[in-house]
């Protein structure tokens, strides 16, 4: 696993590396708003397929996905006019939502494809390479499946440290504030159900 530590100084250069590995197919360890996650090109199957393998994570749950705008979230999901009202009031920010696939959208990401998670991130850096990229990304936490979550970096490092599969590239942005993984909201039924509070 390559390291790169970001500063404000050099927070132009990582971004030209960070967009370069995934570009490549990469799968990048990054911070998030909430903790570290793991980031590949979420339309890029084999690079899709790396994550489930240093997950561990079994091919019946989906990765949820990062977009950068509503408009990329609709050109993926059936979202009508009141889902977009209450999309405007969250994102961006904490909190995904589960919604109806459109038929050409993202394959790969997992199984079942009856249901889409998407979330627009509240992080300079993640908004930064979602814009620069133009698509959506992998918008899974960075641990083993079955382990915790996490924003301290030594902790992530540490569960996937001497295993086969392997993040190929680290943004360490230090120890981030203490938060949890984002709420999941199920916005596929009504009212809406609260899947991870």
């Amino acid at each position: 696993m390559r390291i790169l530590k970001i500063s404000p100084k050099n927070f132009q250069e990582v971004i030209k590396k960070t967009i370069k590995s995934i570009q490549k197919g990469k799968v990048i360890v990054c911070p998030t708003d909430t903790v570290y996650g793991l980031l590949c090109d979420a339309t890029n199957k084999k690079a899709v397929e790396k994550i489930f393998r240093i997950k561990r994570r079994p091919r019946g749950k989906p990765i949820p996905i990062f977009v950068r705008d509503i408009k990329t979230a609709k050109s993926l999901a059936f979202i009508d006019r009141s889902q977009v009202k209450f999309l405007k009031k969250v994102w961006p920010g904490k909190i995904t939502v589960i919604l109806k696939p459109k038929r050409k959208s993202l394959k790969g990401i997992g199984k079942p494809k009856k249901e889409i998670g998407l979330r627009i991130p509240n992080f300079k850096l993640l908004n930064f390479l979602l814009k620069k990229l133009n698509r959506p990304l992998t918008g899974t936490s960075a641990n083993i499946s079955g382990k915790p979550a996490s924003g301290n970096l030594k902790e992530v490092m540490r569960q996937f440290k001497d295993k086969k599969h392997q993040p190929d590239l680290v943004i360490d942005a230090g120890n981030l504030p203490k938060s949890k993984p984002s709420t999941v909201l199920d916005l596929t039924i009504w009212p809406p159900k609260i899947l991870r509070p």
